[in-house]
């Protein structure tokens, strides 16, 4: 597999300066980059339709509503990080089975769910998302993709890779007038986030804490404000401000479009 090229002219010299190197990608010059590939193992769980792989741990809920479509995956536990996994992207390719599909394609699979540990059986045996495996239960129809299904499980190379998202992120509220939960979706470049925070028309920033998968809450009074958000990656530590997002008459129940985005 490759890696990305560089050459050494003055311009990417200059360039490097502004690199910030992560884990599982890079960051540059404000685009995020594919990170090497590293091997793992994928399996898949529902059927053709993808129907068990709707809501799930990261709580995108229909994820064709969603835009997320089937090209989706369960994270192990390594890869899912309580919840921080959630929205990043990645390019899987089958490699050194007979089952793998011919030419051996590639797919890009947005992690929306946690492939949960099962203690009950050896990790190389059936509990193939035990800690400290990487592993990718993914929807079937990515998996045919792949391979032949009835290959069960398969050795991949994977790699993180920028999600590529059509217009800003979405902002899906829920709560109450004294409670705002809101789950973000569409995120572009790493995919993920770390931290966000909440602004009222009438107020200054608001921390708002991580509840669980990609959702963020604030407990504040906050109905009858037009609010504006700031996301900020956790993979690239970027951040991104989403202003008036939703109007001051927002509600509960309802998704609301942004301009903003990461590359």
């Amino acid at each position: 597999m490759g890696t990305i090229s560089r050459s050494w002219s003055f311009k990417k010299i200059f360039a490097i300066v502004f690199v910030v190197f992560a884990i599982s990608g890079e960051f540059v010059a404000g685009y995020y980059r594919p990170s090497p590939w590293r091997y793992a193992h994928a399996t898949f769980y529902g059927d053709e339709t993808g129907s068990e792989t709707m809501g799930g741990a990261c709580g995108y809920g229909n994820l064709f509503n969603s835009g997320y479509g089937l090209d989706t995956a369960a994270l192990s536990t390594t890869l899912f990080k309580d919840g921080y996994g959630c929205g990043q992207c990645f390019q899987i390719v089958c490699v050194n089975s007979k089952h793998c599909n011919y030419g051996r394609p590639s797919t890009v699979v947005t992690a929306t769910n946690l492939c949960p540990p099962n203690w009950y059986q050896d990790s190389n045996n059936g509990g193939w998302c035990n800690p400290p495996r990487t592993h990718f239960d993914m929807a079937k129809p990515a998996f045919m993709k792949l391979a032949y299904w009835r290959a069960g499980i398969i050795p991949v190379a994977y790699r993180r890779v920028p999600c590529k998202r059509s217009g800003g992120m979405r902002f899906q509220f829920q709560g109450n007038a004294y409670w705002l939960l809101v789950f973000v979706m569409n995120v572009g470049g790493a995919g993920d986030i770390k931290s966000m925070a909440v602004k009222g028309s009438r107020t200054n920033w608001i921390s708002m804490s991580h509840n669980w998968g990609a959702s963020y809450q604030a407990f504040s009074t906050l109905y009858g404000q037009s609010l504006s958000f700031r996301v900020t990656s956790y993979t690239t530590g970027e951040t991104v401000y989403a202003w008036n997002v939703a109007p001051a008459n927002w509600n509960a129940g309802k998704t609301y479009n942004s301009g903003a985005n990461f590359r």
